[in-house]
């Protein structure tokens, strides 16, 4: 799977200039275009690296970094105008992994992009992360998200999908499903799996206007992309 890169910049020129080069290194790019939006895309963890520009409207850069540090760790590359000496020193004591001053060379920008990511792949074990085309479910954070964006979802809920994503394609009995997310002391019916697949497309098909949860009718269900 090709690593996932977040863009927070406000800049929409620049924003999608970068964005074409990264997907012609075969990168998959998400974009946001301010800072509030950009530290919720962030704190899903659905990224494996995020370049963050700083000045931005609604939270700037630096704020944004702060408060993401407190649940992720996704290597981060500051990118600004500001080439003072206090705003590189900011960034990387607050977590930032580098640092570049627009205006920069794309190919330095993908070089320090290789390496970062290099370093977090030494430093860090890989995340056990299932995905689903956009679906994302991070099994190791507990977290879940569609294209970069937080689903919330019960302990009962994300287990229940957690199942029939390592089993995408293979169509799950209700009993089966009942075996692996209630246990098999579970003394009630078997159609509590069809209230927990009814909450789980309210929050993933009918919220994103997709059809991953299919019904096998007489069977059971199936996650298909």
């Amino acid at each position: 799977m090709s690593e996932r890169i977040l863009i927070v910049e406000d800049e929409a020129k620049l924003a999608r200039f970068v964005e074409l080069e990264l997907l012609h290194e075969g990168y998959e790019v998400d974009k946001s275009p301010d800072g509030r939006d950009g530290l919720n895309k962030m704190e899903s963890g659905a990224y494996d690296l995020v370049l963050l520009d700083i000045m931005l409207p609604g939270l700037n850069g630096l704020e944004v970094l702060r408060r993401a540090r407190r649940t992720v760790d996704t290597p981060v590359i500051m990118l600004t105008a500001r080439d003072s000496v206090m705003d590189k020193v900011t960034g990387l004591d607050m977590g930032a992994e580098d640092y570049i001053t627009k205006p920069f060379e794309i190919e330095e920008l993908l070089a320090r992009i290789r390496a970062a990511l290099r370093k977090a792949q030494r430093r860090q074990p890989a995340s056990h992360v299932l995905t689903a085309g956009a679906l994302a479910l991070d099994v190791d954070r507990y977290t879940a998200a569609y294209d970069g964006q937080p689903i919330e979802l019960t302990h009962r809920e994300f287990d229940l999908l957690r199942t029939l994503m390592e089993n995408e394609g293979i169509v799950m009995s209700r009993s089966a499903l009942v075996e692996r997310v209630w246990g098999y002391d579970y003394m009630g019916e078997t159609n509590i799996v069809d209230v927990y697949v009814r909450y789980l497309r309210g929050k993933i098909d009918d919220a994103y206007g997709v059809k991953l949860l299919h019904t096998v009718r007489g069977v059971g269900y199936v996650l298909r992309v």
